[in-house]
């Protein structure tokens, strides 16, 4: 059984111990989620400061 992992640094949420986005490494502790599918038309992730698509954590510890 995979556990998804949320970037400590960008929040993307990968099953990985390093993010395959930043290189940071991930932490088990994590809360929500939002799914950017535009990051470009995105206001949350202009707001989070996200700029690829993907799947990233609310909150990480």
């Amino acid at each position: 059984m995979n556990i998804e992992k949320a970037c400590k640094q960008c929040s993307m949420i990968t099953e990985l111990d390093t993010c395959p986005s930043c290189g940071s490494p991930t932490s088990k502790e994590w809360q929500g989620y939002v799914v950017i599918l535009d990051h470009t038309k995105s206001e949350i992730a202009k707001r989070m400061g996200i700029n690829v698509n993907g799947k990233f954590a609310l909150r990480v510890r």
